[in-house]
């Protein structure tokens, strides 16, 4: 006797997507997919320096004292995790781009947008140095910018990368270290 085509129905269409699912989980991944590009290590030995001989916590309280000194506000810390994340707001006014859009408006171009202001973050990661004899803690710092025009559209997103500014913030966090290791 014949069974009803009905019954193995459902069991064929578990078969095929079984099937697809695992064709489909195969594709192969490009072999430099996670390769890390030259530049990304300069960046990070850039926005890096180790401080020696020095609590995490003290080492915190430094860095807040550093982000605050430079106009930073403070939006998120997190002591547990060695985070801190700051920001600050600053006008983004450019002559030539208000100059241009006055010349496209002349023209009958229409309306260009300008962009009116930014934001600057910044983020520092603290972790413990591995390998070392003393105790030692890394300091990573990363500054972005965000450019919004006056329609309050997000017109750049971007990551800071000139060494000037690595620099200044490490000079004054080893200051402010030396200040917090000897309660100065």
């Amino acid at each position: 006797m014949l069974l009803p085509l009905r019954r193995f129905y459902p069991s064929r269409l578990r078969i095929g997507l079984l099937i697809v699912l695992t064709v489909y989980g195969c594709q192969t991944m490009p072999t430099d997919a996670l390769r890390l590009s030259p530049e990304s290590l300069q960046q990070r030995q850039m926005q890096t320096r180790r401080f020696d001989s020095i609590t995490e916590k003290a080492l915190l309280a430094a860095s807040a004292g550093v982000i605050q000194d430079l106009g930073f506000n403070i939006d998120e810390a997190e002591t547990e995790l060695g985070l801190i994340v700051g920001s600050k707001e600053r006008d983004a006014h450019d002559a030539f781009q208000i100059g241009f859009s006055i010349f496209v408006a002349i023209l009958g171009g229409g309306n260009v947008p300008i962009e009116n202001r930014q934001t600057l973050r910044l983020s520092i990661v603290i972790r413990p140095a591995r390998n070392t004899s003393v105790t030692s803690h890394l300091v990573r710092v990363t500054f972005q910018r965000m450019v919004w025009d006056m329609n309050n559209r997000l017109t750049r997103a971007e990551s800071i990368n000139d060494i000037m500014i690595y620099q200044e913030f490490f000079e004054r966090l080893s200051k402010s270290v030396f200040l917090e290791a000897h309660k100065i």
